[in-house]
């Protein structure tokens, strides 16, 4: 089977983030099958890769085995402040992927997959889809235009009222439609009028591969002590800066922790890290450490020598919908969970996999509290991070699920 991807995101080598797509195609691809992918030059967190820079186009043959992508120009003012900043932002993408699927994109395909949001993306999706007479599996990984208008990222009505329009032709230009959480498909049947027999359940998952090789004769202790927190119960958060994060939560709760020695280590970069780093230097906090980007196998380790991992977001009805894939990172490294996220990831982690706890979003109090309980050894750590593994290990094993999506593409192509 021929596949081609269009996600805007895919990461480029050994790039640290959401990795999703690039572990399910190098499944798909052990199995014989080749996939072609459109995607940009930039990460999530808007920056240039350093291979690419100043470049408009790149092809990389056989990134992986049967794989091959194609990295189109990305505006870096997605993240920028205005309306006409922010629109170049999206659509050079949208122009720049088009181009590149209708001229560099040589060959038929058996199917087409395009992985939103930014929902934009499925404007290509749908003229490449078209043009070369494919059928077209449209993956939902975030509602939008929902989370960019609670986040702020979109609010003109023009705009808004296009998204909700083009959101609808696209769900019912799809033949198939995936879903990452129980709650998004819910949401498509209940809000959207999407019939049920339309949509697929293929979530995020835990990089089980990764975090082994990442364990490997790895030593926690004198990667600790090289690092300089030794002496420190270490709550790591890993990805994003951004503003759906709203990390200023961490910041705020670190501050009501200074007595204690608990050290907050936030891993990565985006649009609110700088901001971030000025407000901890202006309390003048010496329990938060900011770790830059940095591989998947080194994140990996950082983690196996935190004594918790988190997930946070900002406090919006948006955010109750999902699961926040670096959940799975922790389950998949056996650590416990402090998670400030409500709805369907509060019922994984403390209902379902019984591996964390929650703290209400945006409060730092309760944040801290729930800190502070786990110093107290309130928590059996060492049982929360067995319990998240194994529930991990049973449903969101990236190889399995990656199989399960194969088998629903074949029977589309059937």
């Amino acid at each position: 089977m021929k596949i081609l991807l269009l996600h805007q995101y895919f990461l480029g080598k050994n790039q640290g983030g959401g990795a999703r797509f690039n572990e399910m195609t190098k499944v798909w691809a052990d199995e014989g099958h080749s996939v072609t992918v459109i995607a940009g030059l930039r990460s999530y967190s808007d920056t240039e890769y350093p291979e690419w820079k100043g470049k408009s186009y790149a092809f990389e043959k056989d990134f992986y085995k049967n794989t091959d992508v194609h990295r189109c120009y990305m505006s870096d003012s997605s993240h920028k402040p205005g309306f006409l900043s922010r629109m170049w932002g999206y659509f050079s993408f949208v122009f720049s992927s088009t181009w590149a699927g209708l001229f560099k994109v040589k060959g038929k395909y058996d199917l087409m997959i395009v992985s939103s949001p930014p929902l934009f993306v499925a404007i290509p999706a749908y003229i490449l889809s078209s043009v070369k007479r494919i059928p077209l599996i449209f993956e939902v990984r975030d509602l939008w235009p929902e989370s960019a208008i609670d986040t702020g990222m979109i609010s003109n009505p023009l705009l808004i009222r296009f998204s909700y329009w083009f959101e609808k032709t696209i769900y019912k230009k799809a033949k198939l439609i995936n879903v990452l959480t129980p709650a998004f498909r819910e949401k498509l049947i209940k809000n959207k009028n999407i019939p049920a027999n339309k949509i697929i359940y293929i979530p995020n998952a835990a990089d089980f591969s990764v975090a082994e090789k990442a364990a490997k004769n790895f030593d926690a202790k004198k990667f600790r002590k090289e690092e300089g927190i030794d002496d420190k119960f270490v709550v790591t958060y890993i990805g994003a800066h951004g503003i759906a994060n709203h990390l200023i939560q961490i910041i705020e709760a670190a501050e009501k922790l200074q007595d204690t020695n608990v050290l907050f280590q936030l891993i990565g970069g985006g649009m609110t890290k700088n901001a971030l780093v000025k407000e901890a230097k202006a309390r003048n906090l010496q329990n938060v450490r900011f770790v830059g980007r940095v591989d998947k196998t080194m994140a990996f380790k950082y983690i196996l020598a935190s004594d918790i991992g988190t997930s946070v977001l900002k406090k919006v009805d948006t955010f109750k919908t999902i699961y926040s894939n670096k959940t799975f990172d922790y389950m998949s490294c056996k650590k416990p969970i402090l998670l400030a996220i409500d709805g369907v990831s509060r019922q994984l982690v403390v209902e379902e996999a019984k591996c964390g706890v929650f703290a209400e979003p945006e409060n730092a109090d309760d944040i801290a509290e729930k800190v502070r309980q786990y110093i107290r050894g309130d928590y059996n750590m060492k049982e929360q991070g067995e319990n998240g593994y194994r529930h991990a290990k049973e449903h969101f094993d990236r190889e399995e699920l990656a199989n399960k999506y194969l088998k629903e593409m074949q029977r589309l192509t059937i």
